[in-house]
């Protein structure tokens, strides 16, 4: 693959110029992928001893470019992780030099010293290779040996619910050459008991999800209990192809794509299945301490305990979310949305809602807290060929009532003040309702 080829070249000059600088400032996003290629590139930091200072932000705005200003010194260069692309301005404001990895559409003109973006390759950033298999891409550019960090690389991109048939799938190739990671078939959910992860896991949604009742009866009925790593093949297939049916009546086809399949173990890390860690990391970062994934992600098993209570409880959280949010959906021309008060993750609403529940529109997950609003919409791959572009209308629209707003044409984010909810909400309806006349 002559992109991947390409891009690989411009990860090595990359690193090539971070080694030039005594001292790294790391900024990445606060998600899946961003705590992956966090730790990614600072573990690719340390092992060249260059030092660091990482933080974890939730969106790039001007006060974090203060803040890098106020804590970087002469000499440091500042490395943008998973964020970036889309704010040339902000970059701008750095003081110091700029790198940034990245793979959300680039914006303009970007004033980074380097910037390395797969969309820069014709490699669609949305789908085909992630924040943190791009950061991974820097990392080997610093040294080979870095090809033990390709499990968390792999995570982020599940993370982001990306493909794995070309850019991505080279560097998952490559990952299991190595012993890094090992593939099974089954469910494409995390380790444990049948019953809990039916209970407590928003992915896959079924119409049992969250309700013991019914998913003690649906056990019984099938004869399956016991933990899913340990269930024989025949009861495991008779499990997957009863969900399956289940999805098939009002799941998209991404949705069934998204439940069943290749299930990755990280056979370095503390986390060995994928979908366990991508839901710590989630957690953390919603939660603010992303400081408790990035250890584990560094293969620091200290926090592991804390780190899985948290996402349990999180996880039930947002399943009960996702079944109140049935009722709180409204129709638009174009759109589905609802607009909710402390919604656990509004991302993963978003996300459960246009695969398993409304498929055929795209949707808007719009969360007050605290007196802010947030703000995700998701689609999917279908809705995108035929012209959707997420990040362009919340960008559009947020940016049209003072707020904020970008992504990627599958899933986007914004930001906007409470008061300018319903403005904005009729523009992004005008505008998808445009893409997709």
């Amino acid at each position: 693959m002559i992109e991947m080829q390409k891009i690989s070249e411009l990860a090595e000059q990359i690193a090539d110029i971070i080694e030039e600088y005594s001292h790294a400032r790391v900024i990445s996003h606060n998600d899946a992928d961003g705590i992956s290629s966090a730790a990614i590139i600072c573990q690719a930091l340390l092992r060249k001893n260059i030092p660091y200072h990482l933080t974890i932000v939730s969106r790039l705005e001007d006060s974090v470019a203060e803040m890098i200003n106020e804590t970087t010194n002469e000499g440091d260069i500042v490395i943008f992780c998973d964020m970036g692309s889309g704010q040339p301005d902000i970059i701008g404001k750095v003081l110091h030099d700029t790198i940034v990895i990245d793979h959300h559409k680039p914006v303009g003109d970007s004033p980074a010293k380097a910037m390395i973006n797969p969309h820069m390759f014709g490699i669609d950033g949305a789908v085909h290779l992630c924040g943190a298999t791009t950061t991974y891409l820097v990392a080997k550019g610093l040294d080979h040996e870095n090809v033990d960090l390709a499990g968390i690389a792999i995570a982020g991109a599940v993370g982001d619910k990306q493909l794995f048939e070309t850019a991505n799938k080279i560097i998952l190739d490559e990952a299991v050459e190595a012993g890094v990671i090992s593939i099974k078939k089954g469910l494409k959910v995390g380790s444990g008991d049948i019953a809990d992860i039916l209970e407590n896991t928003p992915e896959p949604y079924l119409d049992i999800t969250g309700d013991r009742e019914k998913i003690d009866s649906f056990l019984d009925m099938l004869e399956i209990h016991g933990d899913i790593d340990s269930m024989d093949s025949d009861k495991l297939q008779k499990l997957i192809s009863t969900i399956v049916l289940k999805l098939t009546k009002r799941a998209s086809p991404e949705a069934i794509d998204a439940a069943v399949g290749d299930v990755y173990i990280l056979n370095n890390e503390v986390v060995k299945n994928v979908y366990d860690l991508v839901a710590i990391m989630n957690t953390c970062g919603k939660k603010k301490v992303p400081g408790l994934a990035l250890a584990l992600c560094m293969r620091d098993d200290s926090t592991l305990d804390e780190a899985k209570e948290m996402t349990t409880q999180s996880q039930k959280a947002i399943v009960n979310d996702i079944n109140k949010a049935e009722g709180l959906l409204q129709k638009g021309k174009s759109i589905y949305y609802l607009i909710g008060d402390d919604l656990e993750s509004t991302g993963m609403i978003a996300s459960t809602v246009i695969r398993y529940i409304h498929p055929d529109m795209p949707f808007v997950a719009i969360n007050k807290v605290e007196g802010k609003v947030k703000i995700s919409s998701r689609g999917t791959r279908e809705l995108v060929s035929k012209g959707l572009d997420l990040a362009y209308a919340m960008r559009t629209a947020a940016d049209a009532v003072g707020g904020q707003g970008g992504g990627h044409n599958i899933a986007s984010g914004a930001s906007v003040e409470p008061e300018k909810i319903e403005e904005f909400i009729a523009l992004v309806d005008d505008i998808v309702a445009e893409q997709l006349s």
